[in-house]
């Protein structure tokens, strides 16, 4: 029997969701219900709570980046997976891209799977108020399946009646499911690139054991399953989100290289490549059999001494350039595959010196969007011309980039022409931006 979604938004991002769910998860878990967990658009660092939570990985769903067929292939195997699969939004409801402001956005992933939005508003400093807001945001798009309404942050019985009320006031036909107190506990700490991945965190568990107590109490759990409803996506056989760089690839994957989708690698396997991981900050070098080296994005920024440090790490990842080992590297993998990494304080780190690039992390500036990008000469990832979708988030600045081996020429989700980005010399490669999916077409 298929399983059964449902989406949790917000009016805006920090309203709390990433929590709410994770409790939700790791609660509908001990009951022993097979719950599986969904993050829509690119996000690596909420879904390292939601893996965490249920102990299987959380998949991202990206309408603006993913091919039609990519995104119903991986909700069907969601779908396949459990009895329910519980989706956290990105942004606010109604956030997307483009010159609309609102492609790609978790009311477009809503349309799309046809699966129902539950609304987690954040009620400090409000009363009767949320009820306007949220009677906003069910007119905004009268054929959006808005269902249900989580409160957050609730400072007490009072305020929970108030708001309570009020909804049932002004909004009866939609169904309040519970409110969150506002506690201290319930908080997550934040950087530069969002909040900090539950792998860093000591007491990320004891967070999340929290909130699922929490949820337990306060949330109407039968409620919430019940307004769960089936994809409308139907039946679809899973693709390859990118071609697999060699047949036995080498991943780095430790705290400073941990932005990578399961999807991604998943596909690799089907297409029969072999993967193997090892840790840079542990001064692992890649697998000497491997024909193939990938370095995600992370934060190597933050570990930028000990990456300079690591001797075997580097070597290896040297010795198979040298070797005409495919070596591709995204953001922080692009970093550490150039000749030096200026930190957050001004110390400049001697990286790999695969690619005629320097960075710095000290003289910071937000980069942040989707790109469509066409491949420039021929590699690992296709023929020249091939053409991908992804996204760029990140805040270093690059000091010096040289040659003229461009990897890709790149526009926004505006159209607009941003020119060439990323680099590539002989088997190496590598940009800032994280490649989501082929381009269909």
């Amino acid at each position: 029997m298929a399983g059964r979604g449902l989406i949790l938004a917000a009016p805006a991002s920090g309203s709390g969701k990433t929590l709410i769910v994770a409790g939700l998860l790791r609660h509908l878990r001990r009951r022993g219900m097979r719950v599986a967990a969904a993050k829509a658009g690119p996000d690596y660092i909420d879904p390292t709570f939601h893996a965490a939570a249920t102990g299987a990985p959380c998949i991202n769903l990206d309408v603006w980046a993913m091919r039609p067929a990519t995104l119903a292939g991986l909700v069907h195997g969601l779908d396949s997976e459990a009895e329910l699969v519980l989706c956290e939004g990105v942004m606010g409801l109604f956030d997307g891209t483009g010159p609309d402001g609102e492609t790609g956005s978790t009311a477009a992933l809503a349309h799309c799977t046809g699966w129902p939005v539950v609304l987690v508003v954040d009620a400090r400093g409000q009363g009767a108020s949320a009820a306007a807001l949220i009677a906003g945001f069910a007119r905004h798009d009268p054929a959006l399946p808005l269902a249900g309404i989580i409160f957050n942050r609730v400072a007490g019985p009072r305020h929970r009646a108030m708001l309570g009320a009020a909804l049932a006031r002004h909004l009866p036909d939609l169904r309040c499911l519970g409110c969150m107190p506002q506690q201290a506990e319930l908080t997550l700490p934040e950087r530069h690139l969002g909040l900090v991945p539950a792998s860093e965190r000591s007491d990320s568990e004891a967070v999340i054991e929290r909130a699922s107590a929490i949820v337990e109490s306060a949330v109407d759990i039968v409620g919430l399953i019940g307004l769960a409803r089936p994809s409308s996506l139907g039946l679809s056989l899973p693709t390859v989100l990118l071609p697999p760089l060699g047949q036995q690839i080498a991943v780095a994957r430790d705290d400073a290289f941990l932005f990578v989708y399961p999807a991604l690698l998943e596909g690799w396997r089907r297409e029969g490549a072999a993967l193997s991981f090892f840790s840079p900050l542990a001064d692992e070098p890649p697998e000497p059999d491997a024909d193939a080296v990938y370095l995600p994005g992370g934060y190597p920024e933050l570990h930028a001494g000990r990456l300079a440090a690591a001797g075997q790490f580097l070597a290896g990842l040297r010795h198979a350039g040298a070797a005409g080992k495919s070596v591709y590297g995204e953001c922080g993998g692009y970093m550490v595959l150039g000749d030096a990494l200026t930190d957050a304080v001004g110390r400049t780190h001697r990286m790999a010196a695969l690619l005629p690039l320097t960075t710095s992390f000290a003289e910071r500036r937000l980069h942040l969007g989707y790109r469509a990008l066409t491949l420039l000469r021929d590699g690992p990832l296709g023929a020249e011309g091939a053409r991908f979708r992804g996204h760029e988030f990140h805040y270093a600045t690059t000091i010096s980039a040289g040659g003229d081996g461009a990897l890709f020429a790149v526009t926004d989700s505006w159209g607009t022409d941003l020119g060439y980005v990323g680099l590539q010399r002989g088997s190496v490669a590598g940009s800032f931006i994280h490649l989501i999916d082929r381009e269909a077409g």
